[in-house]
């Protein structure tokens, strides 16, 4: 068999790879405080005694955007959109530390503060419970306020505050979950200088309409790479042809 179908392979590979990230790209278009993930296509040879002639292509997910999106205001109390170097802490599914851009923010059934997507928001001291039947604001320096309703003009008690996290100096990356997280393990310090805007929401930064660009030409290299494939079959069966005929 030609090697260049091996060569060509690879780039299927690669493609494959590259429309998944778009696809998901597009997919939080609209999720609250989503950073685009990026991809990173590398040519790989393989070292030996015989001629570099042919690079595969190794095609992997290298990192997010962490460019800041428009923010946009929604006028509910427990909205709040993070600006600068600078993230919201939550606990993960699997009970560590790690960190979001999402701030929609919500008191579940148990009355903890969560965000959008269920997760516990972090306080330095861990989650935050609220006190039921209690009204929520959040001040500009994340500190959560609480106000009793049977104490109508007693003024708002502070329940905790945000951990804002600085990811400046600190290397993270984006796992699976779609969260942020320390590279090696290990948490994010808290940036006590951080604001936010409460009663506003950072929406993705993914522009729909450079993903919809970058879509089509992915699909116009995946069908290259599909023509290079057939062609090298074509040129094995021809090579076997020629090498059948009689002597």
């Amino acid at each position: 068999m030609d090697h260049l179908i091996y060569t060509a392979a690879s780039g299927l590979s690669a493609s494959m790879v590259q429309q998944r990230v778009i696809a998901n790209n597009l997919a939080n278009a609209q999720t609250t405080g989503f950073r685009a993930e990026l991809i990173a296509t590398t040519a790989t040879t393989i070292k030996g005694t015989g001629l570099e002639a042919r690079a595969f292509a190794d095609a992997q997910v290298r990192g997010a955007n962490m460019a800041q999106g428009d923010v946009a205001q929604t006028g509910n109390p427990l909205d709040v959109a993070l600006t600068g170097p600078t993230m919201l802490a939550v606990t993960a599914a699997d009970g560590a530390e790690a960190y979001t851009r999402r701030g929609d923010l919500a008191v579940d059934v148990n009355g903890t503060l969560v965000n959008g997507d269920g997760l516990p928001v972090l306080a330095d001291t861990g989650p935050i419970t609220v006190p039921p039947g209690n009204a929520i604001t959040i001040a500009p320096d994340g500190t959560v306020l609480a106000r009793d309703p049977a104490q109508a003009n007693a003024p708002p008690q502070p329940l905790a505050r945000l951990k804002l996290a600085s990811i400046t100096g600190s290397t993270i990356a984006k796992g699976l979950d779609g969260l942020f997280h320390v590279v090696g393990g290990g948490i994010l310090p808290t940036d006590d200088a951080a604001k936010l805007t409460p009663g506003a929401l950072e929406k993705s930064n993914v522009s729909a309409t450079q993903v919809l660009v970058d879509m089509v030409e992915a699909q116009r290299l995946f069908d290259m790479r599909t023509r290079v494939v057939t062609a090298a079959k074509d040129n094995d069966e021809k090579s076997a042809a020629l090498m059948g005929l009689p002597g």
